[in-house]
């Protein structure tokens, strides 16, 4: 008897364009496609992944599921990026398309079976809290999500409202691609406050870690992370952040740039 196995092969990652910053970074600007990553400057990167989007919509869409129509599929793919990181408000979402919330939950599970959108649903425990239920969405290649946002450069997502929320998807992004298969990803939100923006579950002995994710040099968790750490005891703690040192911040948390974490994670 003969078996598939099916292998999810995503853009590039930090582990396949280096490590220092300035791959780094470009790979946050442009994205994984490899075109947009290895084109001669950011605005042939930026076209292509223009060019990208429209024959997505026009043409790719039509071969996965029931007709819907390219302008109206793509709106609803730029106000998912207007939404970055954010809880999935699909009543909201609906009102703004005028259709209903049945098609924009099928809007989501199609850009998501073409692996264009992250589903990131919330972690499930015996807490005793009042959870939050709402799944948060990325867009999954940071470059797209930039190319729908219309920023073109460095100067200009570093101005944008959705740095912060970019960052934390591309992070993700990476961490995601390198985790041990059937690693269950999630994320933590309580009513009464508590937040932690990963939990990556391995199961067995590494058990569950916890990720607050920081664009900023000099992280700092916020208290609601804390609150998280609290209801699940994770074992162990980390916040991700811009730099490269790796350092305590406090008993629990460990401040960790990505390159050491991949490092870290790739050794399961």
């Amino acid at each position: 008897m003969h078996y598939l196995e099916y292998i999810e092969l995503g853009p590039f990652s930090i582990l396949e364009v280096g490590s220092n910053r300035e791959n780094r970074d470009t790979l946050w600007l442009r994205g994984g496609f490899p075109e947009s990553f290895l084109a001669q400057n950011n605005n042939e990167s930026f076209c292509w992944r223009e060019n990208f989007i429209r024959t997505y919509l026009e043409r790719d869409v039509l071969q996965f599921g029931p007709r819907i129509p390219a302008e109206v599929l793509g709106r609803f793919w730029t106000m998912l990026a207007h939404n970055q990181g954010t809880l999935l408000n699909a009543t909201r979402l609906a009102s703004g398309l005028v259709v209903s919330v049945p098609t924009i939950m099928t809007y989501v599970s199609l850009l998501k079976d073409l692996l264009l959108v992250r589903r990131l649903l919330p972690y499930h425990s015996n807490v005793g809290k009042r959870m939050i239920k709402s799944p948060k969405t990325y867009i999954r290649d940071s470059g797209l999500l930039h190319a729908l946002l219309n920023i073109e450069n460095m100067d200009a997502l570093l101005g944008h409202p959705i740095v912060g929320l970019s960052w934390e998807g591309f992070i993700i992004e990476n961490l995601l691609s390198v985790v041990p298969p059937r690693t269950q990803a999630s994320f933590y939100r309580t009513a009464a406050g508590a937040e932690i923006d990963l939990v990556l579950d391995f199961g067995g002995q590494n058990g569950v870690w916890a990720f607050e994710i920081k664009r900023s040099l000099q992280p700092k968790p916020e208290k609601g992370f804390h609150h998280g750490l609290e209801d699940l005891k994770p074992s162990k703690a980390f916040v991700v952040y811009a730099g490269d040192d790796r350092y305590p911040v406090d008993k629990k948390i460990e401040a960790i740039g990505i390159n050491e974490l991949i490092k870290e994670l790739i050794k399961f």
